[in-house]
């Protein structure tokens, strides 16, 4: 009589079974929720161990270090953001229509990466040399596609300013969404993004190109 072949258990396979890519996002996204929950500094690397499933030394061996970890989480989330700015700015079309656009698959993407925004917001400072230069030149790339479309726009006579104050702030009011989004709040994001693009067209729009206030529903 042969023995019984215990069943497996549901849920994630142990590391010893998994793809090096599923290891690895495994670790990405335990740290993802540890770094957004306590802040860099105070997460170790044990913690976030442990919360994998996986021992120190395999952890080491995916990661290298807790600071590339938070580089790699940082970068990936970043990109992401730069290449949906790209897409729409390189449709093209009429500057307010590519603004709403924009606000709104931004406030969606916030919305998605609660996390990584947290992360990003708390802890701007904690990455130096290289890999604070590589986030940097991203942030930049946003910048430039945001700020060609408020240069169009104010170029066309639908935009009354273009200064880069109005730019890098509305971006970062779009950013801390994620500080207040609740999913079972009154709005969906698409929502929160008809408001905020009323509020900011109220503010930035020359009296003819914006006639009518975003609504409720």
């Amino acid at each position: 009589m042969t023995a019984e072949v215990p069943a497996r258990r549901r849920g994630r396979p142990p590391a010893s079974e998994a793809s090096p890519g599923e290891t690895r996002e495994r670790i990405q996204q335990a740290a993802r929720e540890l770094f957004a929950e306590k802040g860099f500094h105070a997460t170790s690397v044990s913690e976030i161990g442990d919360r994998a499933g996986i021992q120190r030394g395999a952890l080491y061996y995916h990661i290298g270090s807790k600071e590339e970890l938070l580089f790699q989480i940082r970068r990936n989330y970043t990109q992401l953001i730069l290449d949906d700015v790209a897409r729409i700015t390189d449709a093209g079309g009429e500057p307010i229509a590519m603004l709403r656009n924009l606000i709104r698959s931004h406030v969606r993407l916030i919305v998605e990466h609660r996390h990584d925004v947290t992360i990003a917001l708390r802890d701007a400072g904690a990455l130096t040399g290289e890999r604070a230069a590589d986030l940097q030149e991203l942030r930049d790339g946003i910048q430039r596609r945001w700020q060609r479309v408020f240069d169009d726009g104010y170029a066309a006579g639908v935009l009354r300013t273009n200064d880069h104050v109005v730019t890098l702030s509305t971006v970062a009011m779009l950013n801390m969404v994620s500080a207040w989004y609740h999913a079972d709040g009154e709005y969906g994001p698409d929502q929160i993004a008809d408001v905020l693009t009323g509020t900011i067209l109220d503010g930035v729009a020359a009296p003819t190109a914006h006639p009518s206030k975003a609504t409720k529903g």
